[in-house]
């Protein structure tokens, strides 16, 4: 099949960077179809790490195309600073060329932000974890119909009523909630002059796609945050705003549904970051031990992630949901010197056990986990699955029997090569 779809199969931060980056060298089109840049890809190359918030992972590779797809929210000043930053370090992006961004894309303005953050100040203790970039204002407004657009930042005359339509609605609250109201003639200069910027890659990216699907060209799509995230089959309300499943892959990209091949990138543990519920999750001292020997620190915000087991349960169901047909098992090499345990189902308040995720009261789960030997082998030069320890096959093995899954590549390093293989 031609495309090729590549989502987290729990709450993100899987390691899909490096497999985008990896499935890159045979692809004509990297496609981004959600989220906005409070993702982060980490890619490791040969002249050091590289952290994408809002471009797509291929852009490291000359021959592909790179798009930003309708359903991602775009902040145009960041995606301006981004491009400066990849020009920097000697990457080609080139506007038209090598990077297209949808017209269709929402985008991020300050109002944004400021609500974010305020909102996130309200729920106190009931805090979701947002990066407070404005993400989920701007979803919000794309659905009460009041956004701005890419392709509005090109047309001054839209782009001065669009800004006037939206401090009329925001400046209504914002002064009772104590918040600046907001200055129109500001972000109209700021936001044209981003625009005449990004204006040569501001295209019918649908279009450029479906033609690209008609004539049989390699497609990529690159999901971002993880199906857990996902704003309608994950933990709500814990979720980010976007469809972080492949359930966005269509809708935000302006292809048609067709068959794929939809790969799912989990860790060899489960990590989390921000609040919600995380069964497996350990707090004591042998999770901090996973967070330092994973490098488990987000790569846009920094902050540190919870770490726990691996939760089969969890896999289970995003696999399900997202029609995953395999699973690269990434961040093996770091369980090195840890006992081991997975997760294979939940036991309920009641007393009962499952094997389901529930949608409500997952925090009041307990987690059923078996032991399996551990190994204390160094695998990060292992290129072969039959020359991995055997107690590191017999988990891989284990994870397959208990999601169902095929596990067709394992990941022992961070850096391009360091892949099994299966």
């Amino acid at each position: 099949m031609p495309t090729t779809c590549v989502v987290g199969i729990l709450w993100g931060d899987e390691g899909k960077g490096k497999v985008i980056d990896y499935l890159a060298a045979d692809t004509d089109f990297v496609v981004r179809f959600g989220g906005g840049h409070n993702a982060g890809h980490t890619l490791v190359l040969p002249t050091g790490k590289l952290v994408l918030h809002l471009i797509p992972s291929g852009i490291v590779h000359a021959h592909t195309v790179n798009v930003i797809g309708n359903g991602v929210v775009v902040d145009p000043v960041h995606l301006c600073g981004e491009i400066d930053k990849l020009r920097q370090r000697g990457l080609r992006v080139d506007l038209g060329r090598n990077l297209l961004l949808s017209e269709r894309a929402h985008v991020i303005v300050d109002a944004h932000r400021r609500q974010d953050q305020w909102a996130e100040g309200l729920r106190g203790s009931g805090k979701i974890g947002t990066t407070g970039r404005g993400i989920g204002p701007a979803y919000a407004d794309r659905c009460a119909r009041i956004g701005l657009r890419l392709g509005d930042l090109i047309r001054p005359d839209r782009l001065r009523a669009a800004l006037h339509g939206l401090a009329l609605q925001k400046n209504a609250w914002f002064a009772p909630a104590g918040l600046p109201a907001l200055d129109v003639e500001a972000m109209f200069g700021e936001l044209a002059a981003a625009g005449e910027r990004l204006r040569p890659g501001i295209v019918d990216a649908g279009a450029v796609l479906r033609d690209a699907h008609a004539a049989g060209k390699r497609i990529l799509l690159e999901g971002a945050q993880g199906c857990l995230l996902d704003v309608e089959q994950g933990t709500y309300p814990f979720v980010t705003s976007s469809h972080a499943s492949t359930g966005g892959a269509f809708s935000g990209t302006g292809l048609p549904p067709h068959p794929m091949r939809t790969v799912g990138i989990a860790k060899a543990y489960a990590t989390r970051v921000g609040e919600g519920p995380f069964p497996t999750e350990l707090k004591d001292e042998l999770g901090n031990r996973l967070r330092i020997a994973g490098n488990e620190f987000g790569s846009t915000t920094g902050r540190p992630r919870r770490c726990g087991w691996f939760d089969t349960v969890a896999v289970r169901y995003s696999g399900a949901v997202s029609g995953v047909g395999e699973l690269v098992l990434t961040n093996l090499d770091v369980l090195r010197g840890f006992p081991l345990q997975l997760c294979t189902a939940y036991r309920m308040p009641d007393g009962s056990s499952t094997t389901a995720l529930p949608a409500f009261d997952l925090e009041a789960v307990q987690p059923q986990l078996v032991e399996l030997p551990g190994f204390t082998e160094d695998l990060r030069e292992v290129r072969r699955f039959e020359a991995l320890p055997a107690n590191a096959r017999a988990y891989v093995q284990a994870i397959e029997r208990h999601t169902g899954l095929p596990i067709r590549t394992v990941s022992v390093g961070p850096e391009r090569q360091q892949v099994i293989l299966r």
